[in-house]
C-alpha cells in the first residue's frame, strides 16, 4: 500500500518572495529616477522578475508604484504610544509631516491624489485609509480608556482632522511643518473634539 502525500502549503513562499523583490526594486527606482522615469522592463531587471510575472500581478505601472508606495508607508508610520493623547497625535503628526517631506511619501500622495480612479486602485487607497483609520483607533481608545475622550469619539474623523492640513501644506501649499505647528493642529483637533 503506497503512502499518500501531503502536501503543506507553504507560509509566503515564492509567490511572497517576487511581491517583496518587485515592490522593493520600484521603491529604489522611485526614489532614485522618480516615477515618472521608470518602466516595467526598469523594475523586472532591477528585481530579477520577468515582466509577464510582473504584469500579472500588476496591469500598470501606476497600479504597481502605488502599492510599493502604500506598503512603504504602513512600515514608516506606526502608531506612538507616548501616554497622553496629545503627545500621541503631535508624535503622529511629525511622523507624518517627516513622510510628506520624503521622495518617497512625496511621491505616494502625489500618486494617491492624482491616480485615475479604476476599481484597482480604488481598493488599493481604500484599504490604505481603513488601516490608518484602524491604527488611530488604537489612539482614540487609548485616550478613551484614560478619560482622555468620549467613548463616541470617531476615529477616523480625527485622523483626517489632523493629516488634511500636513497634507495640505506638503502637497499644495509646499509649506514647511515643524514640531509647534504640529502641536497647534493637534491643540486646535482637542478643543473641537473637546466642545462636542
Amino acid at each position: 500500500m503506497g503512502e499518500v502525500a501531503v502536501q503543506r502549503r507553504r507560509t509566503g513562499g515564492r509567490s511572497a518572495r517576487v511581491r517583496e523583490a518587485v515592490l522593493k526594486a520600484t521603491l529604489r527606482l522611485v526614489a532614485e529616477e522618480g516615477a515618472d522615469a521608470i518602466s516595467i522592463g526598469d523594475i523586472a531587471r532591477q528585481s530579477r522578475v520577468h515582466e509577464t510575472s510582473i504584469y500579472r500581478r500588476w496591469p500598470t505601472k501606476e497600479h504597481l508604484i502605488l502599492d510599493a508606495l502604500l506598503d512603504y508607508s504602513k512600515e514608516k508610520l506606526p502608531i506612538p504610544d507616548t501616554g497622553t493623547l496629545r503627545d500621541d497625535l503631535v508624535a503622529f503628526a511629525i511622523a507624518v509631516t517627516n513622510y510628506l517631506a520624503s521622495p518617497l511619501g512625496r511621491t505616494l500622495a502625489r500618486s494617491m491624489a492624482m491616480a485615475d480612479d479604476d476599481a484597482t486602485l480604488a481598493s488599493a487607497r481604500a484599504q490604505f485609509w481603513q488601516s490608518r483609520f484602524d491604527l488611530a483607533r488604537v489612539i482614540v481608545d487609548r485616550a478613551a480608556s484614560r478619560g482622555e475622550l468620549s467613548d463616541d469619539t470617531d476615529p477616523a474623523m480625527a485622523l483626517e482632522l489632523l493629516i488634511a492640513p500636513l497634507h495640505f501644506r506638503a502637497l499644495l501649499t509646499r509649506q514647511p511643518v515643524d514640531e509647534q505647528l504640529a502641536g497647534q493642529v493637534v491643540d486646535l483637533l482637542l478643543k473641537g473634539i473637546a466642545s462636542r
